[in-house]
């Protein structure tokens, strides 16, 4: 789902900024200079002027401090008071996303309109072929009215010119549970109860106007002046995200102040066995199938959209949730912070009491790339404990799950699975149509909202392919260690 431009980038200059004036303590003083360094006079504006571009960047900043955009009261509230705010631990309300008004193009809600390759031809194949007579041909050339335009697109595949252009609106068309829309003002807005935080909306929007509200600012804050201790929780899909071992990775996740890290793979040991025996349990009192309970904006997914399904959802916490408990058992003190590259987990933690933080992969990024730090530089020797399996890394790409469970069962078991890889449209009808079948196609089915799985996550900063092969070597070094051993 990554999806590199120049959005992203600005985004991801603006968190390596507010980390390093944080590290220097110099964000009170200076975070209000942000806007102002990065859109200065002599460069040519990205929108309107130079005080559009700025703007954006201050919203954009807003969210990166946990704010929703719509919480300003009044525009000349200077970003140090929102710092001040997130550095005390600014309170959240459970939704993690925030429309960025000013970035927000307005995109046109017309889907089909007419260029100027139109010929006006004779044969005019549009006109005859419209079902809602909505194109008429003024001097020489077609014209839609879109007062009765259906957006049906008989007219684009009519024409032998290829005149007729389909204009999507990204964020819209990205969303497989239509929960954003534009509202009066022509600004898009999330509907959250529709949105199951998968993040499409975030990526497919080239102009980055819908953001995650961050908790990055404290928790760095807390972690520098060593105010509280804390445990990161280290999802599997980090482990493929960046040009180091695995052991380098969660050495410098250690080494940029955390005071004790574990791999969430260790709580995915215990996932799969518990789900394991729940599948068995369950066919065995006359279920005709069960799906997998791990992916946040599936779970979501059910409770908004598909009631029905929530029967038939495994009863088994997810990996994350597991770890989460290992850590409070381990490490009572410490605050538990979970890494990874999902949105939706935000939600899953707003109502975990045994988790305190999340920071996504891309934020973690701008630690790393904030304090400059060279992860191939790292101490490359293991830190954790040696109990992961490597099946229990392999949760982070598509059809993992699946995988470590049928390393459990025995081959008397008849169990027959299928990966719903990615929540589309079509995943949906399939997934609506599963409780009403007497007889289903498969006994067990893992559905993960992210095409490719976690690796391919909305806040990753890796590609897919590339994080397929660093996860294949994450896993191939714990088969290597067991090897040796």
């Amino acid at each position: 789902m990554t999806y590199y431009n120049n959005a992203v980038i600005t985004k991801r200059e603006l968190l390596v900024r507010l980390i390093q004036l944080l590290d220097t303590n110099k964000l009170l003083d200076d975070i209000d200079r942000i806007p102002l360094e990065m859109r200065p006079r002599t460069n040519s504006p990205i929108r309107c002027c130079v005080h559009k571009d700025r703007a954006v960047i201050k919203y954009k900043l807003m969210a990166l401090l946990g704010f929703n955009i719509a919480d300003e009261q009044d525009e000349l509230t200077p970003l140090k008071e929102y710092a001040e705010q997130a550095l005390e631990g600014y309170t959240q309300n459970g939704n993690f996303l925030t429309v960025v008004d000013e970035a927000c193009s307005s995109c046109v809600q017309v889907n089909y309109t007419v260029s100027n390759l139109c010929q006006g031809c004779e044969g005019r194949p549009c006109q005859v072929n419209c079902p809602k007579d909505a194109i008429m041909v003024l001097n020489g050339k077609a014209n839609i009215d879109h007062q009765k335009c259906v957006n049906c697109g008989i007219c684009q595949k009519a024409c032998p010119f290829h005149a007729i252009a389909y204009l999507p609106v990204p964020c819209e068309e990205s969303c497989p549970v239509k929960a954003i829309r534009k509202n009066a003002d022509g600004i898009e807005e999330i509907d959250f109860d529709k949105c199951i935080h998968c993040g499409k909306c975030m990526t497919a929007c080239p102009f980055g106007a819908i953001s995650e509200k961050s908790q990055i600012l404290n928790l760095f804050n807390n972690i520098k002046h060593k105010k509280e201790k804390t445990v990161a929780m280290v999802a599997p899909a980090i482990l493929s995200q960046f040009k180091a071992s695995s052991a380098q990775i969660l050495n410098s996740i250690k080494a940029v102040g955390f005071d004790e890290v574990m791999e969430v793979a260790e709580g995915a040991n215990m996932t799969t066995d518990h789900e394991t025996n729940e599948l068995l349990e369950r066919l065995n009192s006359g279920a005709t199938f069960m799906t997998t309970s791990c992916c946040p904006s599936y779970i979501e997914f059910s409770e908004k959209h598909a009631p029905e399904l929530k029967p038939f959802i495994s009863d088994t916490p997810s990996p994350m949730a597991y770890t989460a408990m290992l850590a409070k058992k381990r490490f009572p003190e410490h605050k538990a912070v979970f890494i990874g590259p999902c949105l939706a987990k935000r939600t899953e933690v707003y109502q975990n009491q045994n988790i305190d933080y999340v920071i996504t992969t891309e934020e973690l990024g701008a630690v790393f790339a904030a304090l400059k730090f060279d992860l191939v530089k790292t101490d490359d020797s293991p830190i954790v404990s040696k109990v992961v399996r490597p099946e229990s890394r392999g949760y982070a790409a598509s059809g993992g799950v699946t995988n470590a469970i049928k390393t459990i069962l025995s081959s008397e078991h008849n169990i027959t699975t299928e990966l719903i890889d990615g929540i589309d449209k079509k995943s949906i009808r399939l997934l609506r149509s599963l409780p009403n079948k007497k007889v289903t196609d498969a006994s067990f089915y893992e559905v993960m909202a992210c095409d490719g799985g976690c690796i391919n996550g909305p806040v990753n900063v890796s590609p897919l392919k590339v994080s397929q092969n660093k996860l294949k070597k994450a896993i191939q070094e714990i088969q290597s260690e067991e090897a040796a051993v």
